[in-house]
């Protein structure tokens, strides 16, 4: 049974002292100097030192990334601790240059030592700098450009395949640079790109800095800036400059004294709130240890407001043939499946949940309730009812009589299925996987992170149709408590579970729970229909254990035709085209950092474009 939730208004009333003590103890960004009081510096291009949200280049006042380092002929502005030089600027892009060592020869122009990062920054390349970077393409027969440079392994790399040096640019469309001339001396067409600059766009509809900054402007005519003094660089509004002048700032004793008082009133209320909130826990669990008067599922599905068929104990064991082991289907991490042929003559599959983990199995038996008897989509598998009883938990879904994806891929009649999986199948079963995590994403609010996207978990019916099950470990998403960050995006806060090999790493760091962890699940069962290895193999080299390790690196260097399962390149060059935008896709899918992944609109969107390309390709 849950504790009783804090009363509110204590929360508020902690959260405002907390906040004073904190805006207290932060020294408050300095307001802008008054004009002709003191010579303005030069802050090329612009035309005075910026003070207004988002550039400044006061600490602590602006946004965070966009604090600006005059000097001359060019300013400095900062992106992951990398210096770029500010070319120009426009009311919503800039105009940046990499602020690179000089070289000493014009022969050998300087190049990054890595790829320009500006993931988790609220900026975005724009599209014309991505098609001019795709347009760098190093001629078949030129010789190593600049071979006495001294250069790096990556460097080396970079002149070879240009477009590394940007990896937000990885997806941009190549057709368009297809027609550009190749360059005979690559070195200096990239540092020229470079001198050139790359544009960056923001959108200020999706960072919470300016949407607080809009309340901050609009409640109080106040100051928008940061705390510079934390890590984290959270949002702070401070008073108006004019407000700022006209206060008494208080000498460093009176400042602390107030800080201290603060402190131990918070201490004080927070005791008083954790021993009625725990007198109020016990009392309630003394007066009601289910959780809930009467049979707890009852009363969880009552809260939930679902109501899906119940079948008595009796009934599915007779229809299971007394889970007679022959009926055996499957076997998951929570619990045995067997084939059923229910009273009214349905055959349907019979989930029954493990005992030797009691409280997981019931965990995750409400849980696939509370999901799926809210769900309809042709690529779900539907739950037809449940069974809760002492002597077993039981779930009833649809049967699907065609295996999974793992079986046509991995199984035993792999060699067989694998030939019997066509590239336009696989596209298929691609396109039907996505469309159901689109469904879960978006048509849902909640939206529904599965968690456990598999290929041995996508089903397969007779006709190659395939649905998507096992919801033991799914979570319905929440927008964050703290509406004051201004964030949109849905989250839900829990500790990693779910399958090695498709395990997204940004999740498995961070513990926040996202859609774009399906995403990169999805990303590793793309890459099984592309390559047909499994996700996790421990025969192969340490570093290609897992599937994402392996085809990324193949990827990175133009190797993908050696992971590309044979029976695909036995289908022609016409196949070859399109399973390398698959790939492509795939790539895109398991990037590092959630932000570089596509959503799951744009997978279905693409395998849509996918699919119409080799339905061209044929006719």
């Amino acid at each position: 049974m849950p504790p009783p939730p804090f009363p509110l208004p204590l929360l508020l009333a902690i959260a405002a002292l907390l906040s004073a003590a904190v805006e207290g103890s932060h020294r408050a960004c300095s307001p802008p100097p008054h004009a002709g009081r003191t010579p303005q510096p030069s802050c090329p291009p612009f035309r005075s030192p910026p003070s207004s949200f988002p550039f400044s280049s006061s600490a602590g006042c602006g946004h965070p990334s966009f604090q600006i380092n005059c000097s001359s002929p060019h300013s400095l502005i900062s992106i992951h601790s990398a210096p770029f030089l500010v070319l120009d600027h426009q009311p919503n892009s800039l105009l940046l240059s990499p602020s690179l060592p000089h070289s000493s020869s014009s022969a050998c122009p300087s190049l990054p030592t890595a790829p320009i990062n500006l993931s988790g920054s609220p900026f975005r390349l724009s599209l014309d700098t991505c098609s001019h970077l795709l347009s760098l393409r190093p001629c078949p027969l030129a010789a190593s450009a600049n071979s006495s440079c001294r250069l790096s392994k990556w460097q080396r790399l970079l002149l070879s395949k240009p477009r590394l040096l940007l990896n937000s640019c990885f997806h941009a469309t190549l057709h368009r640079a297809a027609a550009a001339p190749c360059q005979h001396d690559v070195h200096a067409s990239i540092a020229a790109f470079l001198r050139s600059g790359i544009e960056v766009e923001w959108d200020s509809t999706s960072d919470p800095y300016f949407s607080n900054c809009s309340s901050c402007q609009r409640a109080t005519g106040g100051v928008c800036g940061f705390n510079d003094s934390s890590s984290s660089k959270d949002f702070l509004c401070f008073p108006s400059a004019e407000h700022l002048g006209r206060q008494p700032t208080g000498g460093p004793t009176h400042r602390l004294l107030i800080l201290i008082t603060t402190l131990f009133a918070v201490t004080c209320l927070l005791v008083v709130v954790l021993s009625l909130w725990a007198a109020a826990f016990l009392r309630r669990r003394r007066d009601d240890p289910c959780g809930a008067a009467g049979d707890p599922m009852t009363a969880f599905l009552r809260r939930h407001h679902l109501h899906p068929p119940v079948y008595t104990y009796d009934h599915l064991h007779a229809a299971t043939g007394g889970f007679d082991p022959r009926r055996k289907i499957g076997d998951g991490g929570f619990g045995a499946v067997y084939l059923a042929q229910l009273g009214d003559g349905r055959i349907a599959a019979v989930k029954r949940l493990h005992s030797h983990h009691p409280s997981a199995s019931t965990k995750s038996f409400c849980n696939e309730i509370l999901i799926l008897s809210s769900l309809r989509h042709p690529n779900l598998v539907r739950l037809h009812g449940y069974c809760c009883d002492p002597r077993g938990l039981l779930l009833v879904y649809d049967y699907v009589p065609n295996g999974t994806v793992a079986d046509h891929l991995h199984g035993s009649r792999s060699a067989y299925s694998r030939a019997a999986l066509t590239w336009a199948v696989r596209v298929d079963i691609a396109l039907q996987t996505a469309a159901a995590l689109e469904y879960l994403h978006f048509s849902l609010k909640p939206p529904v992170v599965h968690r456990d996207i598999t290929s041995a978990n996508i089903f397969v019916e007779r006709d190659m149709r395939v649905k998507v099950g096992d919801f033991g470990l799914s979570r319905l998403l929440s927008l964050p408590e703290d509406s004051s960050s201004g964030s949109s995006e849905y989250v839900c806060c829990t500790g990693p579970q779910g399958t090695p090999g498709y395990l997204d790493p940004d999740y498995h760091r961070s513990f926040r729970l996202t859609e774009k962890s399906d995403v990169y699940s999805f990303g590793v069962v793309l890459l099984e229909l592309v390559t047909g290895m499994k996700a996790v193999d421990l025969g192969r080299d340490r570093r290609e254990v897992t599937l994402a390790d392996l085809a990324v690196a193949k990827i990175q260097v133009g190797a993908l035709h050696q992971v590309v399962d044979p029976v695909l390149l036995r289908q022609g060059k016409e196949a070859m085209a399109t399973v390398e935008a698959v790939a492509e896709l795939a790539f895109r899918c398991v990037a590092g950092d959630k932000d570089d992944r596509p959503d799951a609109r744009e997978l279905v969107e693409e395998l849509k474009r996918i699919r119409s390309r080799m339905h061209d390709a044929r006719s």
